[in-house]
């Protein structure tokens, strides 16, 4: 009977230790992530509230108040990763895109959709440099910011975006709301936020930065349509030499 008493004290002693641990990693969690005065959530709210402080800081080098566009941009992959694993773990038929894609195009459909989410913080990393040369092209008339300044503001941007999108879309697909629809959502409001960003950093007017936002359009649909005509001129030419 003392044996089986010091045995039961035993896994008490057991189970106030783990609920201690649990306590102090989530106490650790809050105090590193949660807190106003943390860095990551203060640099969070702010890309909302005054993004031109977050990037202006950052550019004029200021760094200790708000985290780093690298660091911000590491944690926007991270995010990422976790939403696809979440996404194809518990939601997959809500993420099915084979409905969109025409009939006897599922296949492709279906391998453009693996390629994008086994390569996506690659593509994340690439396209960033891309928008950076398309903000320089669309202000080409204003000087305030040079190539690399651009750069910095659109990885703050996407970085940022991207980790709201990700939250938003988790939420979404655990109420039901289907992938394709919620990504629509997301990309219109990508645009609007986007534009909202620019208008404060580079102090334009309305009826400026709405010139502008079609401007970057104009020239993002542009080289996608050269991109893809491209890929076909590439794909006839290798079908003829074979």
């Amino acid at each position: 009977m003392p044996q089986q008493i010091n045995f039961c004290n035993g896994c008490g002693a057991k189970v106030i230790k783990n609920r201690l641990t649990m306590r102090n990693l989530f106490e650790d969690f809050a105090y590193r992530y949660l807190n106003y005065d943390n860095q990551f959530l203060r640099t969070f709210l702010h890309l909302f509230t005054k993004p031109e402080e977050v990037i202006g800081s950052y550019i004029n080098g200021t760094r200790k108040k708000y985290v780093n566009v690298i660091s911000y941009f590491a944690i926007a992959i991270t995010l990422s990763g976790f939403q696809i694993y979440f996404q194809n773990k518990f939601y997959p038929e809500l993420v099915d895109m084979s409905s969109f894609a025409r009939s006897g195009d599922e296949k492709a459909m279906e391998g453009y959709m693996n390629f994008m989410q086994e390569f996506q913080s690659i593509v994340f990393m690439l396209i960033v440099p891309f928008y950076a040369l398309l903000s320089k092209l669309t202000f080409y008339n204003i000087k305030k910011y040079n190539f690399t300044e651009h750069l910095v503001l659109n990885m703050y941007t996407a970085a940022h975006f991207s980790i709201l999108s990700s939250i938003i879309i988790v939420s979404c697909l655990a109420i039901g709301v289907q992938f394709s629809t919620a990504s629509v959502v997301m990309l219109v409001l990508q645009v609007f936020y986007t534009a909202y960003v620019f208008k404060r950093i580079l102090s334009l007017s309305l009826k400026r930065i709405l010139w502008k936002t079609i401007l970057f359009i104009l020239l993002l649909s542009c080289v996608f349509f050269a991109i893809i005509i491209m890929g076909f001129l590439s794909m006839l030419l290798v079908k003829g030499l074979t």
